[in-house]
């Protein structure tokens, strides 16, 4: 495949999968950030930090619709960005990924992304509404987040390669060190250090619709950038001819 060919289909698949990303956030999760920003606002009247008055939610409202309204553009600037980093590795792992065709090669590769890139970090820093959340504690949380991800990827790609060396069910063995590295991380990692003050309902309802939305972005690129390749790669072609 030429280079400009898969540059603009990686583009492409990144933002489509980052459109229905950034939709599917302002169909089921924006509900659930009112829901939050209005007890914090209503945190904010009791403690006398603001005022209940009309230039408030003048204010509230006007900032409210900047941020819906820039809720589809911003998934697909996060799929161009996630959506190159896939199209990346699809590129350099297509020939050693399972699957019988470049579509379901692709599918396996995004769903192994979400599963050691989001999933597993999830479990372990789960998302939390505006509620839930100290300012002076940003910055750790990001680290630890961030450090969490690397630990994730690093390994499932040093254990892949391993189980690509195994032979037979040898092969397990692989799958078994990547677990015993994560449980280790989750043992050894701290936990979030903000407490929860917002009704656990409202918290476990907003990390639901959240895993819904990031897994509809990676549900979508695998499909994507795998109908794509097919469609422009004459070697996918054949090898699935």
């Amino acid at each position: 495949m030429k280079t400009l060919v898969f540059i603009v289909i990686v583009l492409i698949s990144g933002g489509l999968a980052g459109l229905v990303h950034g939709t599917v956030n302002f169909a089921i999760v924006e509900p659930y950030l009112d829901q939050a920003i209005g007890l914090e606002n209503e945190s904010l009247f009791a403690s006398g930090e603001a005022e209940d008055t009309l230039e408030f939610w003048a204010e509230y409202e006007s900032y409210r619709i900047w941020q819906k309204s820039g809720q589809v553009l911003a998934g697909v600037i996060l799929g161009l960005a996630m959506g190159s980093l896939f199209g990346i590795v699809f590129g350099l792992s297509r020939n050693s990924l399972p699957g019988k065709n470049v579509v379901s090669k692709a599918v396996f590769l995004s769903v192994l992304m979400w599963f050691t890139l989001y999933l597993i970090p999830f479990l372990k820093y789960p998302a939390n509404p505006p509620t839930v959340g100290d300012g002076e504690t940003v910055v750790l949380r990001a680290i630890l987040y961030v450090s969490f991800i690397i630990i994730s990827g690093i390994g499932v790609v040093i254990f892949y390669k391993l189980s690509k060396k195994l032979n037979g069910n040898k092969r397990y063995l692989s799958l078994v060190g990547y677990a015993g590295l994560m449980v280790v991380a989750f043992i050894a990692m701290p936990d979030n250090p903000d407490e929860i003050t917002a009704p656990m309902n409202l918290v476990n309802e907003f990390r639901f619709v959240s895993v819904l939305g990031v897994s509809s972005f990676w549900g979508s690129v695998g499909i994507i950038l795998g109908l794509f390749w097919k469609k422009f790669d004459k070697t996918s072609n054949l090898e699935d001819s």
